[in-house]
């Protein structure tokens, strides 16, 4: 059963150009359709200014979408209060969402004061189990978020996302701030939190490799659109449409001195202000034409769907995976050893490789 489900989802801003004022429509949002299942991790990724952020934003109740549907768990979302309830969102920028007049114990348990989820006598036990839950000792709790480094303030906001016991927490590139080393462990703090509660992530990121080990499903954006999506392991080992093949080919080199096979793209991406007609790639894409022009494919193809009227004609793609980072692949593998060390609590597994791992840099 699906979570969450956003129905050609569209939203349009006006934007005042020139010395007259002239106003021009900006698609931020062009008929967006997508679905979250139950205790799946969806990732969303694309380029800067393709309107993920905005749809995330929208998700979490922070921006009003200008036509279309959202529903959770088959009825309508909820505004204001009951949907922050349901949905939480975890920022890129730790620091400037959280309040740096409250102490950390203060921000993890507002929200569930704020729910009347837990009496106020058990805050405090309520705020140390969290703390633990994402790989802090509870005595962090007294401090504020200038003391403490980059990772942790994302741990805090992690927690305090928690704290409202949402169904749904929306990433909004929660790890790219971050040293590469301290993302391996923020992604995997992600995964272990979802398998041990259940719980759905929205994960919008550019990190692509840190994407294929986190997600379940992939959803690639352009310009506003949903051009592909389908399981992970499809869309990186076999992508059906031309943006997302030039997407993964420009990601760095697994090896040192192997060929460069990345897709060269021509042109300029087009600005959302004056869209192309047909698909909006097509100015950009090698295998464009006639019909491309004349009029926009829909995303279908289902359970792997794209958005391309050729994507069944497309040659093979020969592309190997992209190996993670030296730094990423060393803190996957010495959470791999710690939490082969101690499979018994999550929190001692976060202790233990967390205690070994490089020490973050308070920024």
């Amino acid at each position: 059963m699906n979570l969450l489900e956003l129905d050609n989802l569209t939203k349009v801003y006006r934007v005042h150009t020139g010395l007259l004022g002239r106003g021009q429509v900006l698609r931020a949002l062009d008929g967006v359709s997508l679905s979250i299942p139950k205790g799946e991790i969806v990732a969303l990724v694309g380029e800067s200014g393709c309107g993920k952020s905005t749809l995330g934003q929208i998700v979490a109740g922070l921006q009003k979408p200008t036509g279309g549907a959202m529903r959770v768990n088959g009825k309508p979302a909820l505004k204001g209060k009951p949907r922050a309830r349901q949905i939480q969102i975890v920022f890129q920028d730790p620091f400037g969402s959280l309040n740096p007049k409250m102490s950390v114990g203060e921000l993890i348990s507002e929200p569930a004061d704020l729910h009347g989820l837990v009496p106020r006598a058990a805050l405090g036990r309520r705020v140390a189990d969290l703390l633990t839950l994402v790989g802090l000792r509870p005595a962090i709790a007294e401090r504020y978020p200038h003391e403490l480094s980059g990772g942790q303030r994302q741990r805090v906001a992690l927690a305090r996302a928690l704290a409202a016991e949402p169904e749904l927490i929306v990433c909004d590139e929660a790890v790219s701030a971050l040293d590469v080393s301290v993302q391996a462990q923020i992604a995997n703090l992600l995964q272990d939190i979802q398998a041990r509660t259940g719980i759905s992530l929205l994960f919008i990121s550019h990190g692509l490799s840190l994407v294929l080990h986190i997600s379940h499903r992939v959803a690639v954006m352009y310009l506003g659109r949903i051009v592909e999506e389908g399981p992970a392991d499809a869309v990186f080992d076999h992508p059906r449409h031309p943006y997302t093949r030039a997407l993964l080919s420009a990601t760095p080199e697994p090896l040192p001195g192997q060929a460069n096979r990345r897709i060269q793209l021509t042109g300029e991406v087009p600005s959302p202000l004056d869209l192309p007609s047909g698909c909006a790639f097509r100015t950009r894409c090698g295998h464009a034409r006639d019909r491309c022009a004349t009029s926009a494919p829909p995303l279908k193809g289902a359970p792997h769907a794209a958005a391309c009227w050729f994507a069944d004609q497309l040659p093979d793609f020969d592309m190997p995976r992209t190996a993670p980072p030296a730094r990423i692949a060393a803190a996957l593998e010495l959470y791999r050893r710690a939490a082969a060390r101690r499979g018994d609590a999550l929190a001692d597994v976060l202790a233990d490789a967390l205690a070994d791992a490089p020490e973050e840099t308070t920024n």
